[in-house]
């Protein structure tokens, strides 16, 4: 599953968050918010808010990434895009396996048990390392955190906008 967070119009799926500047030609280091870290090294051209900007560069930098953008060739230029974030197409998604989900596919989702009792909905996707946690806000405000387990999980169903799960006895 990918953290990869979907923008405001869910056209676009975030990639990455711009850090600082490093060093004077305007490069900038970028954390990538994405499981798939690889497809910076492809990356021809990235959206950062609402502004195309084309890739003069790209290197790894331990975790992160440098990147050059030929718009903004000066460190002073560069830096006035820290904190803003990297979106691609939704259609350049890297492709998952079946079963597989995009975080921001899962947030906004209604949960359902098997009795059809609405829970309430998905508001964020916790990585705990051994196995994803969905934390679904229900209608009277609490939180309910549900293992992404096979188990638990029965059923996402995406298009339909629910997920129906089964809790151990």
């Amino acid at each position: 599953m990918s953290p990869s967070v979907p923008d405001a119009s869910n056209e676009r799926i975030v990639i990455g968050r711009v850090g600082a500047a490093h060093g004077i030609r305007g490069e900038l280091r970028v954390i990538p918010l994405t499981d798939f870290p690889e497809r910076f090294a492809a990356l021809r051209e990235v959206m950062v808010g609402d502004e195309l900007l084309h890739i003069e560069s790209v290197k790894p930098q331990g975790k992160n990434f440098l990147m050059r953008f030929r718009e903004y060739a000066v460190r002073e230029d560069a830096q006035k895009l820290t904190g803003r974030h990297l979106t691609v197409a939704r259609a350049e998604a890297a492709p998952l396996d079946e079963g597989e989900y995009y975080v921001f596919d899962i947030v906004g989702l209604t949960v359902y048990d098997e009795e059809d009792n609405e829970l309430g909905t998905v508001e964020n996707v916790l990585r705990t390392g051994s196995n994803d946690v969905y934390a679904v806000r229900s209608e009277d405000g609490r939180e309910i955190l549900i293992p992404a387990l096979r188990a638990v999980v029965r059923e996402i169903d995406v298009p339909g906008g629910h997920m129906t799960v089964r809790f151990p006895q």
